[in-house]
């Protein structure tokens, strides 16, 4: 996936208004068809698969002994009990040590489609595709055989996710870009998931990071029965040292990665991810903070050398 097509502006917009099309195959897939599959995910990710049932997704994370996470991923459980464990691609590796499995990232694509048109686009190109609510899993017909359609995506938006088979791929994508769709790319991507407060792995999660500073402990199975879970309660029982903010800063000009957030004249912490928000038409952050900067606390942004007005926020951004 290019950064973009058109430009990044015009295909955020298009995602936050209409509908968008994204290729996001550098997502690998490590596909579980053996019946002790379901057991080794359950005792090895820390969301607890049994809340949910063939058919559904599930978002969890594979941590490190110390409590950090080695990669968040999406689970696709098909009705048939086939069970797709969607990482960063350059985790794919890691997932099939701890989980075993089989490696189908090269034999398929994944194409995003959202927005709040979405299944009107949907209804055109792929019309069973329209019916898969959220976080709903169904394998259906695009008319040359069969694809995989989750109710899941990294927008903020409604929509859906799309595997087909590779050599289809280029096929799909142009039913529907000819449907109403519009190519996004890896720009619009990334300001989409920012306005959304959605991490970004190597970004506000990776080694020396955990759920709970990332405020994911929603993601935490009650029975501790997970690698890393000894760490985990340890730091619940502790308190988080910093947790994941949102700060709102003044003006067009963007907060980067990198750049170091003052509070009273003090460094309190840097920034993880930052751009310009196209929809809120300001500069928004997120960075790590001690848990005692509450929202509402007024900080500066120091950008090359100079510094601008910011206000720390509860995430996400943009409430849908």
């Amino acid at each position: 996936m290019p950064l973009e097509f058109e430009g990044t502006l015009s295909e955020h917009r298009a995602c936050r208004e209409a509908c968008a099309v994204f290729d996001v195959s550098h997502l690998g897939t490590v596909r579980i068809t053996d019946p002790e599959g379901t057991r080794r995910v359950m005792s090895t990710l820390t969301n607890d698969l049994a809340k949910i049932q063939p058919g559904r997704a599930q978002y969890t994370h594979l941590l490190d002994d110390d409590g950090s996470v080695l990669d968040d991923i999406i689970i696709w459980w098909h009705e048939d009990g086939t069970l797709d464990v969607m990482p960063n691609a350059s985790n794919t590796d890691r997932v099939l040590a701890a989980l075993g499995g089989r490696d189908i990232t090269s034999e398929r694509a994944v194409l995003a489609v959202q927005g709040p048109l979405c299944h009107d686009v949907l209804a055109h190109a792929l019309p069973a595709a329209a019916e898969v609510g959220r976080f709903r899993v169904r394998s259906v017909s695009d008319g040359d055989g069969t694809v995989i359609v989750a109710g899941t995506g990294y927008t903020g938006e409604l929509g859906v996710e799309i595997a087909v088979p590779a050599d289809r791929a280029t096929d799909l994508f142009d039913r529907l870009i000819d449907a109403g769709g519009t190519p996004a790319g890896l720009g619009a991507r990334d300001t989409l998931r920012l306005e959304a407060g959605l991490p970004l792995h190597g970004h506000e999660l990776g080694p020396g990071i955990t759920p709970l500073q990332a405020g994911l402990g929603w993601v935490l199975s009650a029975d501790g029965n997970y690698r890393g879970a000894s760490a985990v309660t340890s730091e619940r029982e502790a308190g988080p040292h910093r947790l994941l903010r949102g700060i709102a800063t003044e003006g067009r000009r963007p907060p980067r990665e990198g750049a170091t957030v003052h509070l009273a004249g003090a460094s309190i912490g840097t920034v993880t991810s930052g751009n310009f928000s196209p929809t809120l038409g300001h500069g928004i952050a997120m960075a790590f903070l001690p848990p005692t900067v509450e929202p509402g606390t007024k900080v500066e942004v120091e950008i090359r050398g100079s510094r601008i007005n910011g206000t720390v926020t509860t995430l996400p951004f943009l409430k849908r």
